[in-house]
């Protein structure tokens, strides 16, 4: 049994980019669910693993880690992802990519700030898919401009799949999840789905890691 532990949700947009992180380096994990929906992310078990309730929490190396991003830049460092660049430069690129969506789009959309909305304003599930729309709508808009650039190429920098990619795919899939308009957005949209392809992302996807709690 692999010493690594994922806590996750198969829904939850930072669980599926360690999924994928994890894929790509091919370290081998055992994924624990914590069903947010059961609020089992509030139970004194998990508050221990991370005091903010969150999720992913990785057990690795002896260690236990929160923040999906940071976490993607140990793997980085500790298992040789070249999940960032090797100029400083492009590293900032990858990293402001990846912050559009990881510390702009997500954290207005996640299950805490929806509820929460939802509560203030006495809405319904067309408040919820409203609020979705629209955050994540704007969000990948200006994705789609950021990418607009000489040092796009295949994935969002360069020729190989990096951070900003792990951070796309699944807000991409969020953004289907909700009916979010992506007409306008045609380029983050073909990379996503070039992503998809590739075995270490399509082993990650939410229906896949719902399905199947296995090691990996």
């Amino acid at each position: 049994m692999s010493d690594t532990v994922l806590y996750d949700y198969w829904r939850s947009s930072a669980s599926y980019r360690l999924r994928i992180a994890l894929n790509m380096v091919a370290e081998t994990f055992r994924a624990v669910p914590v069903d947010l929906l059961a609020k089992a992310h509030r139970s004194p078990e998990h508050l221990q693993r991370n005091p903010q309730g969150l999720v992913p929490v990785l057990e690795i190396d002896g260690h236990s880690f929160t923040q999906s991003l940071s976490v993607i830049e140990y793997l980085d460092e500790t298992r040789g992802g070249a999940f960032l660049p090797g100029d400083s430069v492009g590293r900032q690129r990858v990293r402001a990519l990846s912050y559009v969506i990881a510390m702009e789009i997500h954290p207005v959309c996640n299950l805490n700030v929806t509820g929460h909305v939802m509560s203030l304003t006495g809405g319904g599930d067309e408040t919820r898919v409203a609020w979705m729309r629209k955050f994540i709508g704007e969000g990948l808009a200006a994705f789609e401009v950021l990418l607009d650039s000489p040092s796009t190429g295949t994935f969002c920098h360069g020729d190989r799949p990096g951070m900003a990619d792990i951070c796309l795919v699944p807000q991409v899939y969020n953004a289907r999840r909700w009916s979010v308009d992506l007409s306008a957005c045609p380029k983050l949209v073909e990379i996503a789905d070039r992503c998809a392809e590739l075995k270490p992302f399509a082993n990650a996807h939410p229906d896949k890691a719902h399905s199947d709690k296995a090691v990996r």
